[in-house]
């Protein structure tokens, strides 16, 4: 383990998790927004569907670990609404088996919330004297994500000669996406319809995918922008929005960038002038 230790941001899901650190993604967008504040872990599985995050919950998230992320941001449907293959093989789930495992996944992930972490409280506690950021996980908050639309013209276009015909469509995308919604609002776990968020852009088709599934640099903007909103408008104490997080090491030195005065200090620690993006 690296200290100080963190609150950790956990990012559950298929190959848009996966690929949320590649071609300006929003996994590392993130990353940058949360810089000395959290961290953000990758636990994303190209092509996975819910049926097999079932199968590994318990090794991506032990009951048994001695500390619990502060967040879990989970994806899974865009898989699992693609058409059927006339095999039986093929990421496909009806639509009912993927409500029942969604509900798994949330009921399990809820149950983190109540995990004893007394085994190695002390020493975590010892480091949160030291580091202000550092704490033992309360509570384990969840997001989770709708599928997106796709560009059925473009992934059609793209689609490899290793793959059998694929079946995506906005109508099974749409579905399972408000199957999704429906069952958080069920449950009281925060969500984003990522499948109405993208078409409010002009131009989604063309400018939110790099294929017409995975997401663009601009895609990704726009889901880091709904689970900004998010984590800023939840009444979650203490709060998740970067903004209300402390800062790592965030103390003035004599060792800072000098002013322009020539005699004091500028501290860096909060500097996002880098940004392409002042995120809220």
């Amino acid at each position: 383990m690296v200290g100080p230790v963190r609150p950790q941001f956990v990012l559950f899901g298929s190959s848009i998790v996966q690929l949320s650190f590649s071609n300006g993604g929003w996994g590392a967008i993130l990353a940058d927004v949360y810089a000395r504040k959290a961290d953000i872990l990758l636990r994303g599985y190209f092509g996975w569907n819910s049926r097999r995050a079932l199968q590994v919950l318990d090794h991506v998230f032990p009951k048994d670990a001695s500390t619990q992320p502060e967040l879990i941001i989970t994806y899974f449907g865009g898989n699992d609404s693609m058409g059927t293959h006339p095999s039986g093989l093929g990421p496909h789930v009806p639509l009912p088996e993927y409500i029942e495992n969604m509900k798994q996944i949330v009921n399990y992930l809820k149950d983190l919330q109540e995990t004893d972490c007394s085994t190695s409280s002390k020493a975590i506690l010892a480091i949160k004297d030291l580091n202000p950021v550092a704490g033992l996980s309360d509570s384990t908050r969840l997001i989770f994500l709708t599928s997106p639309p796709v560009n059925e013209e473009s992934v059609n276009k793209y689609a490899s000669e290793h793959f059998s015909h694929l079946v995506r469509t906005n109508e099974l995308c749409q579905t399972y996406a408000d199957a999704c919604v429906k069952l958080c609002q069920e449950l009281d776990v925060k969500v984003v319809n990522l499948f109405t968020a993208f078409q409010q852009r002009e131009n989604w088709m063309t400018d939110c995918f790099t294929d017409g599934v995975h997401l663009s640099a601009e895609g990704s903007k726009i889901v880091v922008a709904e689970i900004l909103k998010v984590l800023k408008e939840a009444e979650w104490k203490p709060s998740l929005h970067w903004k209300s997080m402390p800062t790592e090491f965030a103390e003035d030195s004599p060792y800072d960038i000098v002013g322009a005065d020539g005699k004091t200090t500028l501290n860096p620690s909060e500097w996002t002038f880098h940004r392409e993006i002042q995120w809220d």
